[in-house]
């Protein structure tokens, strides 16, 4: 049975309430008969409320872009898992790019994260991905098991049910480019690979994983093409509706 795509938007830093509810009035039409792929949106924090609201008896649900992995404590500006439920959210985004290049997050965090994520009953997109220096110094396969090692560590496959990947090479995102479907293609089966060594050849023939760096709807149906491609996280081109919504129906 074929994977069921997931078409995520990273909203980023981006929006207030009123532009999301300004976003949802004009998106939802656009989507409302669309059921052949999973729809997700991932507004900042203050902007979840506004969202979940918006999207009450619709085919998309709402995620947070990054969580704390204890439950609660004195970590201020932090967001528990927990939390994140009790507004509505079912998804979350671990380990974006810019969570490890601009706030320090580690391998080991993003292993922290997504065990807290899991456990809360969250399905948590765990992100991937190297830096333009790291391709061309022929390191990807490096970087990407080293990434994936580091985040499935100690996870069970039985409590890995929810778990989404996403590959984004960090230099393919907001500059522009894109990694060509066969580049993508080799580092999703790369991926693919590791899962298989760390939850077994059948959790790894299921788990979806997500292309993400500059998908918009000029190149959204070719990546999409792609077997070993389930669905897309996408960052700029999500914070239109008509544009989010053509790559949706790609």
């Amino acid at each position: 049975m074929a994977r069921k795509k997931l078409i995520a938007a990273n909203w980023k830093m981006y929006k207030i309430p009123d532009q999301t509810l300004e976003f949802f009035r004009d998106f939802l039409p656009l989507v409302a008969d669309h059921d052949r792929d999973e729809i997700v949106v991932c507004p900042p924090y203050i902007d979840l409320c506004a969202a979940v609201d918006a999207v009450k008896g619709s085919n998309v649900a709402i995620g947070a872009q990054n969580l704390h992995w204890e439950k609660e404590g004195a970590y201020t500006g932090e967001v528990c898992p927990t939390m994140l439920l009790a507004v509505g959210c079912t998804h979350v985004i671990i380990g974006h790019s810019e969570r490890r290049q601009y706030f320090g997050e580690t391998d080991d965090m993003v292993n922290f994260k997504l065990k807290a994520a899991l456990e809360a009953g969250l399905t948590p997109i765990v992100c991937v991905g190297e830096v333009l220096e790291e391709r061309e110094a022929g390191l990807t396969e490096d970087v990407l098991r080293r990434q994936c090692l580091r985040a499935f560590h100690a996870v069970s496959a039985k409590k890995a049910g929810k778990l989404v990947v996403a590959y984004e090479p960090v230099w393919a995102i907001g500059t522009g480019k894109t990694a060509t479907p066969q580049l993508a293609v080799e580092s999703h089966s790369l991926i693919r690979g590791e899962a298989a060594k760390t939850f077994g050849q059948q959790f790894a023939y299921n788990l979806r994983i997500l292309y993400g760096g500059s998908v918009k709807p000029e190149n959204a149906k070719a990546l999409m093409a792609e077997e070993e491609i389930d669905g897309a996280l996408v960052g700029g081109a999500s914070l239109d509706p008509k544009s989010f919504a053509a790559i949706v129906k790609y």
